[in-house]
């Protein structure tokens, strides 16, 4: 990759950065379409957010940024705008910087999910689907899911609340949807979502109970480092169908390209 002066400049806030794979999926998506820009992690703590946005504010060469684990919910405030995406489910993703310096957000993860899983040959429409995680990702998730037809959507979390509220609010924006926040009680299921950051680890348990993934035709994963997480590789031996987290991130990169006006 050769960067001068004139490339266009990304980058991905998260904190840590070890996990983080969208810089090097964005510079792939820009060096295969001959597109000047590249893209670089940004380790950013928690307590510096603000003081790293008004950084990027006066960067007149930085199109934007993605965001990660722990930012996807706490950069909303220090934001000028976002989008309807965004608004819905509370959290966002990517970031567009504006000449002017604005900063505008969007959430790109859940039509992203949800494309990455058409392209794998599953279709949410009509589906019982139990989804794992209210965080951020998993809010953008939910509602993509019910936005494309989910018969039903069993929402579950560690807080309870959240899964409540989650749930709540995915109802009252898709009435055609059943939606319940609980477990596996309520299955069997067709489709496990794990939305949370369970499997970044090798220490980390499988997000769901062995049995119920044994015997769930579909197991979808949004982490993304490893690229095959302790689920997927259960799911696998199992001889059930996956789909790992990098199916959402490549099916975001055209809308990526288009929201912060690459080209």
């Amino acid at each position: 990759m050769r960067i001068t002066g004139k490339t266009g400049i990304m980058f991905v806030l998260a904190h840590p950065v070890g996990h983080v794979r969208a810089s090097a999926v964005l510079n792939e998506y820009f060096q295969a379409r001959g597109l000047d820009f590249a893209a670089a992690p940004l380790q950013v703590a928690p307590e510096d957010l603000g003081i790293v946005l008004d950084g990027i504010r006066a960067m007149s060469n930085v199109a934007g940024f993605g965001v990660t684990i722990p930012h996807k919910i706490a950069v909303i405030r220090h934001l000028d705008a976002i989008t309807e995406e965004a608004r819905r489910c509370g959290a966002v993703n990517f970031v567009r910087r504006e000449a002017d310096g604005n900063l505008i957000g969007t959430n790109l993860d859940g039509v992203g999910f949800v494309t990455g899983l058409r392209a794998a040959g599953v279709g949410p429409a009509g589906k019982s689907i139990l989804q794992l995680g209210a965080g951020g990702a998993g809010r953008a998730v939910a509602f993509a899911l019910a936005a494309a037809g989910a018969g039903v959507l069993t929402i579950a979390n560690r807080d309870g609340t959240k899964a409540r509220e989650l749930a709540r609010a995915v109802a009252t924006g898709f009435p055609t949807v059943e939606v319940h926040a609980g477990n596996a009680a309520r299955g069997p299921f067709d489709l496990l979502v794990n939305t949370t950051s369970l499997g970044m680890k090798p220490d980390d348990p499988l997000p769901f109970d062995l049995e119920l993934v044994e015997h769930t035709p579909v197991i979808a994963d949004i982490v993304m480092t490893p690229p095959e997480t302790k689920l997927l590789a259960t799911a696998s031996r199992a001889g059930r169908a996956v789909v790992p987290g990098r199916a959402m991130l490549d099916a975001q990169m055209d809308l990526v390209a288009k929201f912060l006006k690459i080209h």
